[in-house]
């Protein structure tokens, strides 16, 4: 049975994975209409500058790091929450998040991209405490480091990190509360956490590591952070940055199969002409199959590309998504650039530079094979070791094809989110 043509793509999600996905169709020829929904009241934003520049200077304004470039033709709708989704109607519900107004929006093919929210503590916080991840966020976080606060951030991860070298940057006292024994341990290993430290440390940033947080003091305002063994680190401003959480409670009975994120197929497909892209995917790595998410931007992008690609396929033809992703940082003026997906317990040799200088190359492996690298203060090597992670994934992938697992994520292992940050 020959199916109807897609006449119509609705993309739930308006900042990089949605753009780039109406993008994306449109690049592939798709002419019929696409309507993107936006949760934010804000044009799409480059989101990793609100932990660095965005912060440090009061002179950026929204509009600064907005996303230039819009794709053709593409109706776009912002402030609108989607709420539900119908699948068997193909039924999208909504709600206009200054009228309140809820409406229905008959759906063709569906492309979720509605990214990630801050974790945040299960615990009272009072005014002064905050999270980063909105240019909202930005914007009230910024305007409170005017009065010269001492700050303390809760989580080492890439944002905690970027977030202390920021405010470093402006002579502000700092104080980095972390579960794990080192930054981004869980992400990058121990070793490379332990030269982490010394970077933090030797820019006058106070670290406490190893220790929970218990709550905070202060009720007009918050004045510390009570640690789990009694201590309180004085604080006029905290920042909780201890991950992010899969934007998929509206389709909660909805039918998709949600397990910390939308789980898709190896093509980003979840479902008849649905599929997702960036943070709140979840989909086996073409390597092993292992489920993964991945919360960075050029993962966003290449992801809305290729799901994008999948909804045009014809049946049977949509290629895996198989892009060897990377992300940066920057941190005290070190520039950190992983290539790939590493976990904790994989091997870990420095072939290039330093590691206690924070120079060089890490390159992580499991079972002999190339898993990642690290370039610290190496951007000119990016180039090659991405091409030799993507060189040492297929080769993996290749292996092992035929293994159970390897197309049906239900059987595969699931690999947690290198970002998350537990506390």
């Amino acid at each position: 049975m020959v199916r109807e043509p897609l006449r119509h793509v609705t993309v739930v999600g308006a900042s990089v994975a949605g753009l780039a996905a109406a993008q994306g169709l449109r690049r592939r020829g798709f002419e019929g209409a696409i309507t993107l929904f936006g949760d934010e009241p804000e044009a799409a934003y480059q989101r990793p500058a609100l932990s660095k520049h965005f912060l440090t200077a009061h002179s950026i304004r929204p509009a600064d790091i907005r996303l230039q470039v819009d794709p053709a033709d593409v109706r776009v709708e912002l402030g609108v929450r989607a709420t539900g989704l119908d699948l068997a109607r193909r039924r999208l519900q909504l709600r206009d998040n200054t009228s309140g107004r809820q409406y229905v929006h008959s759906v063709d093919g569906l492309v979720i991209a509605t990214g990630a929210g801050a974790r945040r503590l299960p615990m009272d916080t009072p005014p002064g405490v905050h999270v980063l991840r909105t240019v909202a966020d930005a914007v009230a976080f910024r305007e409170d480091l005017r009065h010269k606060p001492r700050v303390a951030i809760v989580g080492a991860g890439f944002v905690g990190s970027e977030v202390a070298s920021s405010c470093r940057s402006l002579g502000l006292d700092v104080t980095v509360i972390e579960a794990m024994a080192a930054p981004m341990a869980r992400a990058l290993g121990p070793d490379v956490g332990a030269a982490l430290a010394a970077l933090h440390r030797d820019h006058g940033t106070r670290l406490k590591l190893g220790i929970g947080v218990a709550g905070f003091t202060g009720r007009d305002r918050v004045t510390g952070v009570r640690l789990a063994d009694g201590e309180i680190v004085a604080a006029d401003v905290v920042v909780v940055g201890i991950g992010a959480r899969p934007a998929t409670d509206w389709l909660s009975g909805s039918g998709l199969p949600l397990d910390d994120g939308v789980v898709c197929g190896p093509d980003l497909a979840v479902a008849e002409r649905i599929v997702a892209a960036g943070d709140v995917a979840r989909w086996p790595h073409h390597r092993d199959g292992a489920l993964v998410r991945v919360e960075h931007w050029d993962n966003a992008i290449r992801q809305a590309e290729a799901a994008a690609a999948t909804l045009l396929a014809p049946d049977g033809m949509a290629a895996a998504f198989a892009d060897t992703t990377m992300f940066w940082s920057d941190q005290y003026g070190c520039k950190l650039h992983l290539v790939g997906h590493p976990r904790p317990d994989d091997e870990i040799s420095v072939v290039e530079g330093d590691l206690e200088q924070r120079r060089g190359v890490v390159v992580y492996r499991r079972a002999g094979r190339m898993t990642a690298a690290l370039l610290l203060s190496a951007p000119n090597r990016l180039r090659t070791y991405r091409q030799a992670v993507a060189a040492a994934d297929a080769a993996t992938a290749e292996h092992s094809r035929y293994q159970p697992g390897r197309n049906n994520p239900r059987e595969t292992v699931i690999e947690r989110s290198p970002t998350a940050q537990g506390v």
